[in-house]
């Protein structure tokens, strides 16, 4: 395959853009994508609201789409972000990488930042692995994302049944022997749409915003990242299961939540599953309400302005990144 170094694609790597949220109380979107549709709809919608972003693909996102693929999509997403008017900065970032081996590669092929998930080690291994992927990432100017602690919930190659919180103690002890650029914590969030089961009137459990504060004191001005902070958005839901889907009684993480804690050291907030669910719940509704139609583009092209309309109310009321890039 061949080799890009990512300035040639026009890609950042994080270092900037973190420091620049951390310093103006909001948080980097960090939006995973998996085909051209969502990829396009996620930098349109960013770029309309002025805002920084991280694309992010996990190692099956990237096996999907095809690692040649992905230098060339994101260029094109540079180009794309440029031609609509604001050239925001863009990162391309492996989610939830589970070796030096494909980080590597994704390295080599022109990623400009990179997560290491040795979570589901021992805090020792974790470190080791942990290290052995900064050395080689900040040899090529490229950031690294370590993981302490453990998210429940399914989503792609994660699956893991119970949460472990975040020990604050242990913070301070793995960035002095790691040197990671930024840290993915666990206060209460989940991956996958299913995070919640709520019955009526149920209301979400709280984020353990006690676990981020006692990190922030222990580590100040040090970039911390949430995973699975999904809201599961109930209109889409809703009209998913309207449209023969079977999605009942799921809850996200509430969006006043998330902005609260974008105020914070959180300055990189990771949605997957809600771009799939606003795709998924137009997509439905087209097929329900026109059988016939068999175009993919009469039913991407909806779903994709679906996308950019969900981005942008996410970068401008959640996240508090809109407006950010001049």
């Amino acid at each position: 395959m061949k080799k890009y170094h990512y300035p040639q694609l026009g890609l950042v790597n994080t270092r900037a853009m973190l420091q620049q949220a951390m310093e103006g109380g909001f948080a980097v979107p960090a939006y995973n994508f998996n085909n051209m549709e969502q990829l396009q709809a996620i930098v349109l919608g960013c770029a309309r609201s002025a805002s920084p972003v991280i694309l992010q693909v996990s190692g099956s996102a990237r096996n999907y789409i095809g690692p040649s693929f992905l230098p060339h999509m994101a260029q094109a997403a540079v180009d794309l972000a440029r031609e609509s008017g604001t050239a925001i900065p863009i990162a391309l970032h492996l989610d939830h990488g589970s070796s030096f081996a494909l980080a590597k590669e994704c390295i080599d092929s022109g990623f400009s930042s990179v997560m290491i998930d040795a979570s589901h080690h021992s805090f020792a291994d974790n470190v080791t692995l942990t290290r052995q992927v900064v050395a080689y990432a900040h040899d090529h100017d490229v950031t690294v994302e370590a993981e302490l602690g453990i998210l429940a919930g399914i989503e792609d190659e994660v699956i893991a049944e119970h949460s472990t919180y975040t020990r604050p103690e242990e913070v301070e002890r793995f960035l002095e022997q790691t040197g990671v650029d930024s840290l993915a914590i666990s206060i209460g969030t989940s991956h996958g749409a299913f995070k919640f089961k709520l019955q009526p009137g149920e209301e979400p459990p709280p984020l353990r915003f006690d676990i981020l504060e006692a990190i922030e004191k222990r580590v100040p001005g040090f970039p911390i990242v949430l995973h699975g902070a999904s809201s599961v958005t109930r209109e889409h839901v809703e009209m998913i299961n309207r449209f023969g889907g079977r999605m009942d009684n799921t809850a996200g993480i509430p969006e006043e939540q998330l902005r609260r804690a974008a105020a914070s050291a959180v300055c990189k907030v990771n949605i997957d599953s809600d771009g799939r669910l606003a795709m998924t719940a137009i997509i439905r509704k087209i097929f329900a309400e026109q059988p016939a139609e068999f175009d993919p583009r009469k039913y991407l092209g909806p779903a994709r302005e679906e996308l950019i309309e969900m981005v942008i109310h996410k970068n401008t009321t959640v996240l508090g990144s809109a407006g950010r890039v001049e």
